[in-house]
């Protein structure tokens, strides 16, 4: 098994996260003052959506923890967040 450092970036809207071959390991989500959703796809804002989520109004931040080695994303990882003060960490490595 072939050990690699985890990184991490901050959605708040949309963005690319990492722009190649990846593996998403994680997310920590902050639900905001509105209910939304946080969507992460590999490929672009029109690629396949590899882990969907919702978040309440006001809620308690949460993890998604993906076991394993995570779930690889061939092309790039994109995540795009809705819901007004929402925000996602995304750990890959």
């Amino acid at each position: 098994m072939m050990q690699t450092d985890v990184k991490a970036g901050y959605v708040s809207s949309t963005d690319t996260v990492f722009n190649d071959r990846t593996r998403l390991k994680g997310l920590f989500v902050t639900p905001g003052t509105a209910t939304g959703t946080v969507v992460v796809r590999d490929g672009g804002a029109t690629g396949t959506t590899v882990i969907s989520t919702a978040t309440v109004q006001d809620g308690t931040p949460f993890s998604v923890v993906i076991p394993g080695e995570g779930v690889i994303c061939a092309t790039n990882i994109h995540v795009t967040v809705t819901g007004t003060g929402t925000t996602a960490v995304v750990f890959y490595g």
